[in-house]
């Protein structure tokens, strides 16, 4: 290794800041970029090791990103640095990332995920750092001048999952997060519902990290009722919780004669939307005899084994070496691919020795338009491009899918993307 070489990789080497844990270096591998073009440094960061949802493949496949980008002589020649960090799943903890990223100089925080969009939003702004892809679960996601979304968020999600259970449910049940995030769901999923001329869901708050929910579950089942009846749970990583509970109801007693033989608890049909439901879940739960089966899911890209994804497969197997946070049916991975090649299409377009953080959005609200090979529409974010919802101006992609478990895998329900653009404008 030349000292060169060895240089550039100690200077990604970063020690953790007071409040935020910075979980790795950069993940360059050892090659030369070559030009007098300067690295780019941008940050990706999530929640890990936390009682709540947890996303550690989101900073992992980041760090293969980087490595692949690298190998290849870097991003139009500049070499990609990435920094990660521990949001924590605590307003400290993305506020803290936000300043080390502020402190870093990063020019964007990409492919990263957060529930706590007023903490880390205003210092990224003040600095004047665009968000680039982030998971989209946060409103501020979707307010920000400086974000640039990649999805349609929760909003779109949940939309979309209203019309998809309107086709088959005759009642619907919704539990979620009893968080400020999780009070927004019942408004989206009943905008869903009520396109088809569906009566509103029932809605259960319920604690983000519990360990069981067997009180929720058996509420849930009873208003969803015993023909036709659907149970929704959005909880992120507790999804898997609520519905060991809901598989562990007592069977339960028959209302009248007539319900002695049909109405059974597997009368009820569950359902989720991708990042609480996925097929890595799916696997751990026992594939086709998973809990699962059946479900109905609202995603936002083509599912995992779509050709379309080919290209971030290629990647993973490469550059993710045994790293088994890096799932390619992850959500948070596929988000974070999507971002990541965002950041490259915006990088190439500036044709620069040096990328600054206003050069980045100055591009981005300008109207470069970025091609994901087809998991998303084409996404560009110039003001006309945007959906213009009342708490969700900056979605650009209302697309969803529709999908479904058969078998142990989570494949479409129906072809092609939903758009749910004009659901999600007559929320509340």
């Amino acid at each position: 290794m030349t000292g060169r070489r060895l240089t550039s990789l100690l200077a990604c080497v970063t020690t953790a800041a007071a409040g935020a844990s910075l979980l790795t270096g950069c993940g360059v591998l050892p090659g030369t970029t070559g030009g007098s073009r300067e690295p780019v440094t941008v940050m990706t960061w999530a929640p890990d090791g936390t009682r709540a949802t947890n996303m550690p493949g989101m900073p992992a496949m980041a760090q293969a990103y980087a490595r692949w980008a690298n190998a290849s002589g870097g991003i139009d020649g500049h070499e990609l640095r990435i920094l990660t960090c521990n949001e924590q799943n605590t307003s400290a903890g993305a506020a803290a990332c936000a300043r080390r990223a502020v402190r870093e100089k990063v020019v964007a925080v990409v492919g990263s995920y957060s529930q706590n969009g007023r903490a880390f939003m205003a210092p990224l702004e003040a600095a004047g750092i665009p968000y680039i892809g982030g998971y989209g679960i946060s409103e501020d996601e979707f307010t920000s001048p400086l974000s640039y979304p990649v999805n349609g968020g929760q909003a779109s999600l949940m939309a979309g999952h209203g019309m998809q259970l309107a086709e088959s449910c005759r009642k619907v049940s919704l539990v979620r997060p009893d968080t400020l995030a999780g009070d927004k769901l019942p408004d989206l999923l009943n905008s869903g519902l009520r396109k088809s001329r569906h009566g509103g869901a029932t809605d259960i708050p319920a604690v983000e990290d519990a360990g069981e929910y067997t009180q929720q579950a058996g509420r849930a089942r009873t208003k969803a009722g015993r023909e036709d009846g659907c149970v929704a749970a959005v909880l992120g990583e507790r999804t898997q919780t609520f519905f060991d509970s809901f598989r562990r109801l007592p069977e339960p007693e028959p209302e009248d004669e007539r319900n002695t033989d049909d109405d059974s608890v597997d009368a009820v049909r569950i359902s989720s939307v991708l990042g609480s439901v996925s097929q890595p879940v799916i696997d751990r739960t026992g594939g086709a005899r998973s809990p699962f089966e059946g479900a109905y899911v609202t995603g936002w890209y083509p599912e995992a084994n779509d050709a379309r994804w080919a290209p971030m497969r290629k990647v993973i197997q490469r550059h993710a070496f045994a790293d088994n946070r890096v799932d390619p049916a992850d959500a948070g991975v596929q988000t974070t691919w999507i971002a990541y090649t965002v950041l490259k299409k915006v990088i190439e377009s500036l044709d620069r020795d040096t990328i600054t953080a206003g050069a980045v959005s100055h591009a981005l609200d300008r109207g470069v338009t970025i091609d994901t090979g087809g998991l998303t529409p084409e996404l560009r974010w110039r003001y006309e491009d945007m959906l213009g919802a009342p708490r969700f101006p900056r979605i650009v992609n209302h697309q969803v899918t529709f999908q479904v478990v058969r078998q142990g895998r989570l494949v479409a329900q129906k072809p092609g993307f939903v758009d749910v653009g004009e659901t999600v404008l007559t929320a509340p």
